[in-house]
């Protein structure tokens, strides 16, 4: 309990000032995401298919962006968040892209009974998700109550070769070495810093407010913990680096699996 108070009390501190330097104002992030909306959803865009009438809940859902872009395509959003400073910047967001998403802030552990009702049809995932999470258990047990018969579970990651075990450090002739240097079956917490604060003056932010504890999980354990809960895994795609300096070729970035419950 006191880790999830803790890295809520870091995500609340300075997020919505984060959101601003990285997106802009919301009506100029709105407008970016109306032109193309299957673009902002990525790779996880043909896993989703037709959205149009369907319920989906974006867990962990962040500053809107995904759920607005898929409230475009004429889904039902809602999102889940423990972050009241990400809930204020993503309904300014769906506001100027004129399209309507709820929001819970809320543990999503702790989710009041009236959303464990197996009324959705997607539960979305994506990218810093399950590191929070110091159990996979009791949250792939909401995800499965949450979801219809015939539901999906769309989660996309980073890659545990990534987070634990390899690391990339650069050299003067500008490519990255990369060296084994985690143990890829270490069950610690770990302290790092909040993921909004690259878009924030260092200077401003005091060193308590940036720091979140995490769990890094191996990708037996992420399987074995969502296939536990009743979820047919159907596709394990895992996904290479696609920044264009193209430093990490070869290295394994992030992951998207997809589930249904039968």
């Amino acid at each position: 309990m006191e880790t999830i108070q803790g890295n809520q009390a870091s995500w609340n501190a300075n997020a919505y000032q984060a959101w601003l330097n990285r997106f802009g104002q919301p009506e100029e992030a709105a407008a970016r995401i109306k032109k193309d909306p299957a673009k902002r959803i990525g790779e996880l865009y043909k896993y989703a298919g037709d959205v149009r009438r369907k319920r989906v809940i974006n867990l962990l859902g962040s500053n809107g962006s995904k759920a607005v872009a898929l409230a475009l395509l004429g889904a039902e959003v809602t999102i889940v968040d423990f972050s009241a400073a990400n809930e204020c910047y993503a309904k300014e967001l769906a506001g100027e892209a004129g399209v309507r998403i709820q929001y819970i802030v809320a543990d999503v552990l702790q989710l009041p009974a009236c959303e464990l009702t197996q009324s959705y049809d997607i539960v979305l995932m994506e990218k810093g998700i399950l590191h929070y999470f110091q159990e996979l258990g009791p949250l792939f047990d909401v995800v499965s109550r949450l979801l219809i018969q015939g539901g999906r579970l769309i989660l996309q990651d980073f890659h545990p070769v990534s987070t634990k075990l390899i690391s990339s450090r650069g050299t003067t002739a500008n490519i990255r070495k990369h060296k084994v240097t985690g143990d890829y079956f270490d069950t610690s917490l770990i302290e790092k810093e909040v993921a909004y604060t690259k878009y924030l003056d260092r200077c401003a932010v005091p060193n308590a407010a940036r720091k979140v504890r995490l769990r890094n999980w191996t990708m037996g354990e992420i399987v074995t913990s969502i296939a536990a809960e009743g979820l047919y895994v159907k596709s394990l795609e895992e996904l290479p680096n696609l920044s264009c300096d193209g430093f990490d070729k070869g290295i394994p970035k992030s992951y998207i699996i997809v589930a249904d419950k039968l």
